[in-house]
């Protein structure tokens, strides 16, 4: 009976080590921007959910950020040496490199959130940005005093024109006779990490008249933010929920769920439910929404608040339709 006993608790104890062995054995990784994982926005939100990932799993996971455009490959290779099964890139700029060093390992995943790149052994993440962006534009308008509201965007892309955008049709929807005022930072990625720059076109807007302005711009946005706190104005805040970063100030923030789409990477990296292909994430998915919480319960009346979220059921059953501004480069509305 002690011999039968002791052999069972040997099976017992192999089969647990085997089961955490399975579990453990596997290793994702992300890889931030130059803008890096404290941004408070886009790659602040991509951390976020790898954080979320690794406590609901008890999974580390591997991370890094580059200094510079030219270390992209070269970050990217060092992971896929170091035994990572999956590498995550946060952020468009990624494109090329995923293309380019998933060719070279085969047997490693990849994933880029925010744009689409080819490989049999990648997974692109995108989101509807317009959708969201629809819902706080109509917020903008309708909090309005002026009738003025602004957007101020970071790179000049197709992708950061869909948010701009959808931000204007939302604006135009809730009051057609509202002005919608746009700047762009910049040509390059550095447009994303210019608060300075930020700072000075949202003062620029608010001496227009503006008294609500949108940013998409990643860390220039803090300058926006910052300069709609110093005016007396409203600021609208982006990917991350950044209405507690100047509370009374941020009217709410256009949720983009990249917090989401690397906590799922990750889960079914993990399960071995990850596939190659394309992945879209819309109101309806859960990957875009607006915020509302105690930091911005104030600036919201009920009126807004049924108004917007009538606006997110219509986009969701179809009735309403956001134009998504790259499915042929111009927008349907000024």
């Amino acid at each position: 009976m002690q011999i039968t006993k002791k052999k069972s608790l040997a099976v017992a104890a192999a089969t647990l080590m085997a089961a955490a062995s399975s579990s453990f054995a596997f290793t994702p990784a992300v890889v931030y921007d130059q803008a890096g994982k404290f941004d408070k926005s886009f790659n602040e939100a991509a951390y976020t959910g790898a954080e979320r990932f690794k406590k609901a799993t008890g999974i580390a996971y591997r991370e890094a950020q580059i200094a510079n455009e030219a270390q992209k490959e070269q970050v990217l290779r060092n992971l896929a040496r170091k035994n990572v099964d999956l590498v995550i890139a946060v952020g468009f700029s990624f494109t090329q490199a995923v293309q380019t060093v998933a060719a070279e390992f085969p047997k490693v995943k990849f994933a880029i959130v925010d744009d689409v790149a080819k490989g049999d052994n990648v997974q692109s993440v995108i989101f509807k940005e317009q959708e969201g962006s629809y819902l706080v534009g109509m917020a903008a308008t309708l909090a309005s005093k002026s009738k003025k509201v602004g957007f101020i965007g970071g790179m000049d892309v197709p992708l950061i024109r869909a948010f701009g955008c959808g931000y204007a049709q939302g604006a135009k929807a809730a009051d057609a006779k509202v002005e919608v005022v746009s700047n762009m930072t910049g040509t390059t990625p550095q447009a994303f990490n210019d608060p300075a720059r930020g700072g000075e076109l949202a003062r620029s807007q608010f001496d227009r008249g503006v008294d609500v302005v949108f940013h998409a711009a990643g860390g220039t946005g803090m300058g926006v933010l910052q300069a709609a706190k110093d005016k007396n104005k409203l600021g609208i805040g982006v990917d991350s929920n950044q209405n507690h970063l100047f509370p009374g100030f941020v009217l709410t923030s256009m949720l983009k769920r990249v917090d989401n789409a690397v906590y799922q990477l990750m889960l079914d990296g993990q399960k071995g439910t990850w596939k190659a292909g394309v992945v879209t994430m819309g109101l309806k998915e859960g990957g875009v929404d607006w915020a509302l919480d105690a930091n911005n319960r104030k600036l919201i009346s009920k009126d807004i608040e049924t108004k917007v979220n009538q606006a997110k059921k219509d986009i969701i059953s179809g009735k309403v339709k956001v134009v998504d501004y790259r499915a042929g480069n111009s927008c349907p509305v000024k």
